[in-house]
């Protein structure tokens, strides 16, 4: 990735700042872990068995566990590790939630917990072709996400993403038990993991889909969709609209309180008093192209106004 930095009608590129030690790195993101991945930090150099993991961290809207790893080598295998690292937490449930509810303000119960969202980020100035090969199928619950660094201050993450719908378990071998043992009890939620949750969902929804998504994201560069287990949000600086996909259709949940939006025809349900999945008090059921335009003058509503 290239920086520059623009004065006037001159670009001046800004050198990157190469980390010294992996300690640099995990400061920098345990300092920040909320902003960065939206997760709570739970402690750091946590020590189980006869391993630590670098920092351990609790994701309050999936209600998982996640373990991030920081590297400055190349010289070392994501899957042998991501593998071994939640097959510890599996097996050692009952240590996490301690540790949890020794060191955070609220009391965490076992069956609260979402164990099949538990997950891996690994943060690295570079991985290599091979560690990026590496997580190349649908069903691997690792993040790869590149630091850099820049002389001016500046600091960039870039997650490596892959699309495969190769099955891990059907290629795996030497932590095939390891590698199968973990996939029977943990979940990857992603896109393709909506569209197929359902086997009769009809094509002309998952059109409807890609077309709404297409409009949410053309409304800046930053938006992320973060997929959780019920519902798919779009988050800037936080979640500004909720999806949820049903055969019929694909409610919308707008991140506004009742009497913030401006609904001039009236069709957004009032869900303030309604126990739902997502977040905010209006819930807008689109199920035809023609519904899209008006969806999107709602969706614009909730964007703008976290931008205020």
């Amino acid at each position: 990735m290239k920086l520059f930095d623009q004065r006037g009608g001159t670009l001046t590129h800004v050198r990157s700042k190469a980390f010294a030690l992996e300690k640099e790195i995990q400061d920098l993101v345990e300092g920040n872990v909320d902003e960065l991945f939206g997760l709570d930090l739970v402690r750091s150099e946590f020590p189980i068995q006869s391993f630590r993991f670098d920092s351990l961290c609790y994701d309050a809207e999936s209600n998982a566990f996640v373990i991030i790893e920081y590297k400055k080598g190349t010289n070392y295998s994501v899957i042998d590790q991501g593998y071994t690292y939640l097959s510890i937490l599996l097996n050692n449930k009952a240590d996490f939630i301690l540790e949890f509810n020794e060191r955070m303000e609220r009391t965490l119960k076992r069956e609260e917990v979402d164990w099949s969202q538990s997950r891996v980020i690994f943060v690295s100035p570079k991985f290599t072709a091979y560690q990026r090969h590496s997580i190349g199928f649908r069903n691997v619950p690792f993040e790869l996400w590149e630091i850099t660094r820049f002389e001016n201050g500046s600091v960039s993450f870039n997650q490596i993403e892959t699309q495969s719908d190769v099955d891990i378990n059907s290629v795996s071998s030497g932590k095939s038990d390891v590698v199968r043992s973990v996939s029977s009890e943990v979940v990857k939620v992603d896109e393709a993991y909506h569209l197929n949750k359902s086997k009769n969902r009809p094509q002309h929804i998952i059109d409807l889909w890609h077309q709404i998504k297409e409009r949410i994201l053309a409304l800046s560069d930053d938006i992320e969709i973060k997929y959780n287990k019920q519902y798919i949000s779009f988050r800037r600086y936080g979640p500004f609209v909720d999806a949820i996909m049903y055969d019929k259709g694909i409610p919308l949940m707008f991140n506004l309180k009742k009497g913030e939006l401006d609904d001039p025809l009236g069709l957004c349900e009032d869900i303030s008093e309604k126990g739902h999945w997502g977040n905010g008090d209006y819930r807008f059921y689109i199920q035809k192209p023609d519904q899209v335009e008006y969806a999107m003058s709602l969706v614009k509503q909730s964007y703008e106004r976290q931008e205020g």
